[in-house]
């Protein structure tokens, strides 16, 4: 335990509480914004169509900021100004009802997570070393997990004295985003990487990085890149427990509840990681997502569904840490941020594909059809990295 904390350093406790609050923020709207769109006039597969367009415009962002970051040897301004895009999002939200204006509102959201997120991954890959990575990125997935279990919980609390005032739920949420700014301030950052450069990259200049980086990179991408084809937002798991007939107490508390299981699982698991291979770790990750969809696509009772978003939790301890994690690992030190960038700017382009082509299967043939190619695909990407060679950290 001693050596554990001796891991955690200050700035990892920082970025951590700094994702704390943020995610307290934007999970205090998550599990409420399906049924506030419809409340507006959003359709199922338009709300498809606005999660994948967010989502794809953080990953293009990431993308160029990660590189930007890497070339000015920069990483606390994209920190801060991420983070402030974020909060101020969040009553814009509030004040914007047309469909386009709540485009504009969810994309600044998108926009300011993509600015921060290669530079803050860089941060916490400096402070670790390849044999505590997975710790660290582990304790940095709790933390912000643990933001997401709070923020649904007060937002569980607000509905049940004030149902429906949606409106005033984005002003409250706009509070934590401003103790996220604050804590942003105490970030110690290093001095200048020595490869910086004055030139500032083009916006797709980040793409030039896959072609120039390590064999190992390029092959755990492509695979996890086809996995998030089919990896739609989880909007849609929200939307089945609703439709199953559950009040959205229930649905919010279903969220809360796979947010907790996520929040303790998430440093065991990054422990595991360390300890056993990345690979062994993220691959049984992935056959427990296939699971939890192959039974989404048949539940209908509430004792069902908590049972797949338990294990839905720990999908998501044993992958998302973990995948940053080892693909810092297999990178150079100077180009973390542009790796983790780079992946997630397709990554995102591929959810915008997978919300969309999800919101549609539903409208056309059911969310059962969704829910049964999704895990199929999870199963299939499973057995491809288990076969991969070379792959354990």
């Amino acid at each position: 335990m001693t050596q554990d904390l001796k891991i955690i350093t200050r700035n990892i406790w920082i970025l951590s509480l700094v994702s704390l609050f943020t995610d307290m923020a934007s999970e205090m709207l998550y599990p409420v914004m399906p049924v506030y769109l419809k409340s507006i006039g959003f359709s199922i597969l338009l709300i498809g169509v606005l999660e994948g367009v967010v989502e794809a415009t953080a990953g293009l962002s990431k993308g160029y900021f990660g590189n930007l970051s890497d070339r000015t040897g920069l990483r606390k301004p994209f920190v801060q100004m991420g983070y402030a895009l974020s909060a101020l999002s969040k009553p814009m939200m509030a004040v914007f009802t047309y469909p386009l204006w709540v485009f504009f509102a969810r994309t600044t959201d998108r926009l300011g997570k993509g600015i921060r997120t290669g530079a803050r991954d860089a941060l916490l890959s400096d402070e670790a070393t390849p044999e505590t990575k997975g710790r660290v990125f582990g304790f940095h997935r709790s933390m912000d997990t643990i933001g997401a279990v709070i923020g649904p919980l007060l937002a569980l609390i607000f509905l049940q004295f004030y149902p429906g005032n949606y409106t005033t739920l984005f002003f409250l949420a706009f509070l934590p985003g401003i103790l996220a700014i604050v804590f942003t301030a105490l970030i110690q950052e290093k001095k200048k990487l020595q490869t910086a450069s004055v030139i500032k990259p083009g916006f797709w200049d980040f793409l030039q990085y896959w072609r120039r980086s390590p064999a190992q990179y390029r092959q755990l991408a492509s695979s996890l890149l086809f996995f998030a084809l089919f990896n739609s937002s989880d909007v849609f798991l929200l939307l089945q427990v609703k439709a199953a007939g559950l009040s959205d107490s229930a649905v919010i508390g279903m969220y809360i509840f796979y947010n907790l299981v996520y929040a303790a699982a998430a440093y065991p698991m990054g422990l595991l990681a360390d300890q056993f291979g990345m690979k062994r770790v993220f691959v049984s990750g992935l056959l427990l997502f296939a699971a939890v969809y192959a039974g989404m696509a048949f539940a209908s009772t509430w004792p069902v569904f908590a049972a797949l978003f338990f294990v839905y939790g720990l999908y998501a301890a044993a992958t998302e840490g973990v995948a940053k994690a080892w693909m810092t690992n297999i990178s150079a030190k100077e180009d973390t941020a542009t790796a983790i960038g780079t992946y997630t700017a397709f990554q995102s382009v591929s959810a915008l594909l997978a919300s969309s082509l999800a919101g549609f299967i539903w409208y056309a043939a059911g969310p059962w059809a969704v829910f049964s190619i999704s895990a199929v695909a999870g199963a299939l990407v499973a057995v491809y990295i288990g076969f991969l060679k070379n792959f354990e950290k």
